[in-house]
């Protein structure tokens, strides 16, 4: 298997171990597909890991049924590798019983809320914070509040977030930031998403 090399070897004090292993905040943003597609893989190798793994979508509709959702529930219920919570705003965040009164904005707000509560407690390992970039986007969460709740995360919480438009602030302070660009897609030509790529 390769090894990576640095290409720079910063002067932190750490030990290549320490530096190694030094959880990280990752994000995919931009227009071209597979923002959430690449995050669901990082929680794949998280299960396989044995690492907790928690699932917020924060966007996507609580009626759409994606395969990674089936296929990491039924891996986190197989009792091999890590375990797999995964919520949804759209279908109502399980810990909100006024749901029902709440709009889009407030139910980011507290998906949000839950989300800190699991850091502060260090509840996973993985963070999966789906679609996250459009309630920072909107405005509907301050993105100085995220980053210096990452920031000042305890552990080793591996942090991931997708979603087009993702904040400067929130992509200057990310260890890893890949912006997914597009070079072409059938929806350019008229053909709308299928079973088994889209969903």
């Amino acid at each position: 298997m390769p090894q990576g090399q640095p290409s720079v070897v910063p002067d932190d004090g750490l030990t290549t171990r320490q530096r190694r292993n030094r959880p990280l905040v990752v994000v995919h943003t931009g227009i071209g597909k597979g923002k959430s597609t690449a995050a669901f893989g990082l929680a794949l190798r998280a299960w396989n890991q044995g690492w907790p793994i928690g699932v917020f979508q924060f966007v996507k509709s609580a009626k759409w049924k994606v395969g990674e959702e089936r296929a990491l529930r039924v891996l986190g219920d197989s009792g091999e590798g890590g375990p797999v919570a995964w919520h949804k705003m759209g279908e109502g965040w399980s810990w909100v019983q006024r749901d029902a009164q709440m709009d889009n904005a407030e139910k980011a707000r507290e998906g949000w809320e839950q989300v800190k509560r699991d850091l502060a407690a260090e509840t996973y390992r993985l963070y999966v914070l789906d679609e996250f970039a459009y309630p920072m986007h909107w405005g509907w969460v301050d993105t100085d509040e995220v980053v210096d709740v990452l920031r000042n995360r305890p552990g080793t919480q591996h942090v991931v977030i997708t979603g087009r438009n993702a904040p400067e602030k929130l992509v200057g302070f990310a260890d890893l930031v890949t912006d997914m660009s597009k070079v072409k897609h059938p929806m350019d030509v008229g053909q709308k998403g299928q079973r088994g790529i889209e969903w």
